[in-house]
């Protein structure tokens, strides 16, 4: 059997004209990397989300380039064909294109990712052909709901469901592509309007609350797997719940401790020459 090649932005290209759907999760760590890796997922995302899914942030805001870093190396080492994405915190490329270039070289020679991944529109443009023409990396962009902007945009809510919206998301779809960006994340985006977009580009577009219609899909790891508690988002899909599992299996551990059961003697534990645990005594 041939061993998987090694996924491009240009297998994304070619996926995207051939009408093959993409599949896109998050991952923060060595063995969720090495599992998502194995399963055949072409985009490995280590994103900003790591602030509130797994460091216990209120948000993705107090991520720092560091933080990335630290998740992306272990990410990598599990990884042998995914394609893997640096996310790049907020204000780590919104001072100017040197930033931006700056932070994108770190996350690509220091956390070892494929390609960066950064929030905006036309107002990120210069960044985008910047980071892609001087540097060499390439960058994915996000449009739509975009979570480091939250405040501004007035809370987490479905982006471009007026006239003047619609139109401004289909635009910043267009300057990224015309920027150089490889593909878009779609976030909460009415689904009429990420098939729209997704037809008048070339690159491919990754939707999460962006409706079937786009050319791949991207979710949270933790609430693919129902790890998460709480509030759901309504485009998460929950495909096995980890979190009750854990939570029959930790008690049951507790209990077997505390009454003796684990570890057996003939299951569990080593055992010795007797003649050495005479000498022992």
């Amino acid at each position: 059997m041939a061993e998987a090649k090694k996924v491009t932005t240009e297998t994304l290209r070619k996926m995207k004209e051939a009408g093959e759907k993409i599949s896109m999760v998050t991952a923060y760590d060595y063995p969720t990397a090495r599992i998502v890796d194995e399963a055949g997922i072409e985009i490995i995302l280590v994103g900003d989300s790591v602030g509130n899914v797994v460091l216990g942030y209120p948000n993705t805001v107090p991520v720092e380039v560091d933080e990335i870093i630290h998740h992306a190396k272990a990410v990598m080492r599990g990884v042998k064909t995914s394609l893997v994405v640096g996310d790049m915190p907020f204000m780590s490329f919104n001072v100017s294109a040197e930033q931006a270039m700056t932070n994108a070289g770190r996350l690509a020679k220091e956390g070892g990712t494929d390609v960066v991944k950064l929030e905006g529109g036309e107002e990120v443009a210069d960044v985008v052909r910047a980071i892609v023409t001087r540097c060499g990396i390439p960058v994915m962009g996000h449009i739509g709901l975009t979570p480091q902007r939250v405040s501004q945009l007035g809370g987490f809510k479905v982006q471009g469901k007026d006239i003047g919206k619609a139109r401004k998301v289909l635009a910043d779809a267009r300057i990224l592509e015309d920027a150089g960006a490889f593909a878009l994340i779609l976030e909460c985006v009415p689904y009429p309007l990420a098939k729209k977009i997704t037809e008048s580009v070339s690159i491919p577009t990754i939707g999460i609350g962006g409706g079937p219609y786009c050319d791949g899909q991207v979710l949270v790891l933790h609430d693919l797997l129902g790890l998460t508690a709480g509030f759901q988002a309504k485009f998460v899909k929950r495909y096995a719940n980890l979190n009750e599992t854990i939570k029959e299996a930790l008690p049951a551990y507790k209990a077997e401790v505390a009454s003796g059961t684990f570890p057996s003697i003939e299951t569990h534990s080593f055992t010795m020459n007797a003649d050495v645990l005479a000498e022992l005594e």
